[in-house]
């Protein structure tokens, strides 16, 4: 959106305007958030081209732009947000960029969240989780929060408490995905220059796939947890970001990595950065291609053919691509994780009715049978589904062996109506691993969270109803700067930040 009166005009309001070129003007509701990504946005406010008032005035006008067409901002604090800009902001690499977290997680004293849920509505903190803190430190100018799924469990985001689903920019009639549904929503639809989310199963490579955006899920523990959490889910979730760049991201997580105080256990060391690694391609990589799911059963052939067709560009570049299929036991993981989660729903769902009886005012339907299921349970199976977890990440570590990245789709389809994985349904196993549950939708992310590698979705791909698909990278477990490094050279290659969604026409 270009302004297109003089350099100097002002809007009446006090904010002045001058153009940046690149279609971007500053001003009331003229900044325009695909223009740029969030670390050129980030040196304009270095150099006083924009201020963070005027980019805090822009998010706030795309909000009541576009969120009543996706319902995916929720909880805004403004005042909080314009105390913060008053009060002076840390000088870190984003200063001044404005900001959402996901309704679940990254606890913060002056953002409540509804965690995705009735049973939580309005829940306040007394303490700053140690991802919130670190993420503050950047600079950034939080207001509010995104949408996400009830526990977390879902490749849609449909919750209840937010009155309504939440749509994809690129088609309304489409999910933006799950569980960082909300995030990957905005940051596509340009309401924000990236966004925090979290990763369980795919939380932030599932929305990232299907909106058309950047998602890394980082080795297992390079993020903090605490101090609300030791773990989460058996340390298969971790935090992470929604982006339109890959250097985004790579800062971000050099922002945020490493252990926060009494950390259980802590990631492998980094070489130097992820910022640096993305300072050069990376070697020459052997890529083991998978155009399949991870049993061989076919995906959706536009999907397929994307697959192989990021494969053709890894090999323009000089990787060593050939066909691979992983050797490791899929259905015992995904009913692990499907375990797993489930007694880690019931055990917060529990929590959250305090005695009360679990109704389907409070509690949406997959998670009540999350919960009816984790209570048949022998007391012996969560500790069995863990060590189940555990030899899975060494099968797939024994797979690495023969190639140093997997090549797949994220997704086996292009992105899903809305109301295909709604929470109404009690039958949470068939939810999860029934013949058309998530992980048919999604046989690709939460292996990777049960292993702890690091893992990336690169937005590579379209369909040819126009929406976006997902290519899936995959690396050994620590070897978080070869993959970040793969991401932006792919980047390079094959830029896609010139993609708009139709929800912007």
């Amino acid at each position: 959106m270009r302004h297109k009166g003089g350099a100097s005009e002002t809007d009446g309001r006090g904010f002045s305007r001058h153009d940046l070129g690149n279609g971007f003007s500053t001003g009331f509701g003229m900044i325009d958030f695909l223009a740029q990504d969030a670390t050129a946005l980030a040196g304009m406010v270095a150099k006083g081209d924009v201020t963070p008032n005027e980019l805090l005035e822009a998010a706030l006008a795309k909000v009541a732009a576009v969120n009543p067409a996706l319902n995916a901002v929720v909880l805004m604090q403004e005042d909080t947000a314009r105390r913060s800009i008053a009060q002076g902001l840390p000088r870190g690499p984003f200063r001044g960029l404005p900001f959402l977290l996901k309704d679940l997680g990254c606890e913060a004293v002056d953002f409540p969240s509804h965690n995705g849920s009735r049973l939580f509505a309005n829940t306040k903190y007394k303490r700053n989780s140690a991802i919130f803190e670190r993420i503050r430190a950047t600079g950034v100018v939080t207001f509010g929060r995104t949408t996400s799924p009830e526990s977390g469990i879902g490749a849609a985001t449909e919750s209840a408490v937010y009155g309504a689903p939440t749509r994809n920019p690129w088609n309304l009639d489409h999910t933006s995905g799950g569980s960082s549904g909300g995030a990957g929503s905005v940051v596509a639809a340009g309401i924000v220059p990236f966004a925090h989310g979290s990763d369980g199963g795919g939380s932030v490579r599932i929305p990232a796939s299907s909106c058309g955006l950047f998602g890394f899920k980082s080795t297992r523990a390079r993020l903090p947890d605490g101090p609300y959490a030791g773990e989460g889910w058996a340390g298969m979730s971790i935090d992470g970001f929604l982006t339109r760049s890959v250097r985004d991201t790579a800062t971000m997580l050099d922002a945020c990595a490493g252990p926060d105080l009494g950390a259980p256990y802590v990631a492998p060391p980094l070489h130097k950065s992820h910022a640096d690694a993305i300072s050069r391609p990376p070697r020459r990589l052997r890529v083991g291609m998978c155009d399949t799911n991870f049993t061989g059963g076919a995906i959706h052939p536009e999907v397929a053919q994307a697959v192989r067709d990021a494969g053709h560009l890894l090999e323009s570049l000089g990787h060593h691509v050939t066909p691979a299929l992983p050797k490791a036991d899929v259905p015992m993981m995904m009913r692990a994780w499907t375990d797993i989660v489930a007694v880690g729903t019931a055990l917060s769902v529990r929590s959250g009715l305090n005695g009360r009886a679990m109704t389907a005012d409070l509690v949406e339907g997959v998670s009540r049978g999350a919960t009816v299921l984790a209570e048949t349970f022998s007391p012996l199976r969560y500790l069995e589904a863990v060590g189940e977890i555990h030899a899975f990440g060494r099968q797939m570590a024994a797979a690495f062996s023969d190639f140093d990245i997997l090549l797949s789709a994220t997704l086996s389809e292009p992105p899903a109506k809305v109301g295909r994985f709604s929470h109404d349904t009690e039958d949470y196993l068939g939810y999860r691993i029934g013949p058309d549950g998530i992980f048919a939708y999604s046989p690709f992310c939460a292996i990777f969270n049960a292993s702890g590698q690091p893992a990336a979705s690169v937005p590579l791909a379209m369909s040819k109803d126009g929406l976006p698909i997902g290519i899936h990278l995959a690396a050994p477990y620590g070897n978080d700067e070869e993959l970040i490094a793969l991401c932006a050279e792919l980047e390079a290659a094959q830029p896609w930040a010139a993609r708009r969604p139709l929800v912007l026409a």
